[in-house]
């Protein structure tokens, strides 16, 4: 268990607590924005879940600089990245602050991909994230972290950033789905 497989397990140990504190904090409690909602609650997320990002950028990089990829990091890193992300669009779309159909896109777009990476691992594929799947990722990250700050500092001046960060993630998520697609399909293809 070297550090970034230790990183990639700290992010899907921090999911439970996003949801410990996204779901058993009031939003009543500690509002500190009037006009935008922004509340206690949405800046303990945002902590957690930035942090548990931020985790995401270090095993990845401390991976490449020590040579330390594994088949391990290859299949734990892109689920811890899709409980932390998947988990956070869910509860964020039952509660309005995340448009529903760019979550279920997005979560539909992933279950595709793992039952692509599922198929090639039966074959002795081992499938690592790729360039857009990576960007996917990042995009999602930062709108997740617009989306819980209630889209400040931008509400300031009526620009919806959360919202138009969170429809980009999603038009890369279907982008980085089909490169999958076309990527793998022989695996399913074959076995038709």
């Amino acid at each position: 268990m070297n550090l970034p497989n230790k990183l990639t397990m700290a992010r899907i140990i921090m999911v439970p607590i996003v949801v410990i504190v996204y779901l058993c904090i009031p939003t009543t409690i500690g509002v500190i924005d009037t006009k935008s909602g922004l509340a206690v609650r949405d800046i303990l997320t945002f902590l957690i879940f930035a942090a548990a990002s931020i985790t995401d950028l270090l095993d990845g990089r401390i991976a490449r600089k020590n040579n330390l990829i594994t088949s391990f990091g290859k299949f734990a890193d892109p689920i811890a990245d899709k409980l932390l992300v998947n988990t956070l669009l869910i509860m964020m779309a039952a509660t309005g602050q995340a448009n529903l159909i760019a979550v279920l896109l997005m979560t539909a777009r992933d279950l595709i991909v793992d039952g692509l990476r599922m198929v090639a691992a039966q074959h002795g594929r081992v499938v690592s994230a790729g360039i857009y799947g990576k960007c996917k990722t990042v995009l999602q990250m930062i709108a997740l972290c617009v989306l819980l700050l209630r889209n400040w500092p931008f509400a300031l001046i009526g620009i919806p950033m959360g919202t138009i960060l969170l429809w980009l993630a999603t038009l890369m998520s279907l982008y980085s789905g089909y490169i999958y697609f076309v990527k793998l399909k022989k695996y399913i293809l074959e076995s038709m």
